[in-house]
């Protein structure tokens, strides 16, 4: 099934603006650790800031989560998304609406595992990969009891737009850079196979990162996605050139134990 991001498609959808990095943002899931002196400009979560349950060996986790629910409490969704903009939008906006359900669900002991923190409540379930920890500020995801936990379409979407953003030179932040949240897939181990095959390869672009060079703009609000096969979709933008010529992009993304990835865009 496929959706888009056209002005009269997803709501929430659409990308937050760029402003000043204050506080380092929520981690995408394939992000790497923030410098020392990074996470050591962060103070600490307010006196009153809502509790947030241990996970046994990972003492941080409460700390950064605590940091993200402070804000939970005071600020606008308009206010979130521009702190957690890593995130698509759209999913900040229908994630943190029920403020009362996420804060109760936090308030449980945590639980870890190599990739992920998880607290489960009676109606919730709130994730965060180890890597949004290692910030110092998590933005969590947040997805009903029992429902599957994953990343969804318009994360991929967002992904996209991202990517597009940071080669046009107007990155949704000033911190997003590959170097610190990778979008691209990783060369090795070669487990590229889109089409099934059943004879993996390297993601082409892990080989080819400047493939784009030389983009100047795309269409943000015209973006659509679709399902390509297990563990694998498609996400379609226009792409105006320094030529002024403008092509239809196709991106294909990799679903995997940290999220999705780019691993080609043709032509």
């Amino acid at each position: 099934m496929s959706a888009c991001d056209s002005v009269s498609g997803i709501p929430g959808d659409d990308p937050a603006p760029a402003k000043a990095l204050t506080t380092p943002p929520a981690a995408t899931a394939a992000a790497a650790a923030p410098t020392t002196a990074q996470t050591s400009i962060l103070p600490p979560p307010p006196a009153d800031a809502p509790e947030v349950g241990a996970v046994p060996g990972v003492p941080e986790a409460a700390t950064a989560l605590r940091r993200w629910a402070a804000d939970l409490e005071s600020d606008t969704i308009t206010e979130l998304q521009e702190k957690c903009w890593t995130m698509a939008p759209g999913n900040v906006a229908d994630m943190y609406e029920d403020k009362q359900t996420i804060l109760a669900t936090i308030a449980q002991p945590g639980t870890a595992t190599a990739k992920t923190i998880t607290w489960k409540g009676r109606a919730a379930t709130v994730t965060v990969e180890r890597g949004a920890i290692a910030t110092g500020y998590a933005c969590p995801r947040v997805f009903p009891a029992g429902a599957e936990i994953g990343p969804n379409d318009a994360d991929a979407r967002h992904m996209v737009r991202r990517y597009l953003a940071r080669f046009v030179g107007e990155p949704l932040d000033p911190a997003d850079k590959e170097g610190d949240y990778p979008l691209v897939c990783k060369a090795t181990p070669a487990e590229w196979d889109p089409n099934g095959t059943g004879s993996p390869t390297q993601p082409p672009l892990a080989n080819n990162p400047g493939k784009l060079t030389g983009a100047t703009d795309f269409a943000g609000q015209q973006i659509f996605s679709d399902r390509l096969g297990s563990g694998y979709l498609t996400v379609e933008v226009p792409v105006t050139n320094s030529s002024g010529v403008t092509k239809i992009r196709t991106f294909t993304l990799a679903e995997g134990d940290e999220g999705y990835c780019i691993g080609d865009v043709s032509p």
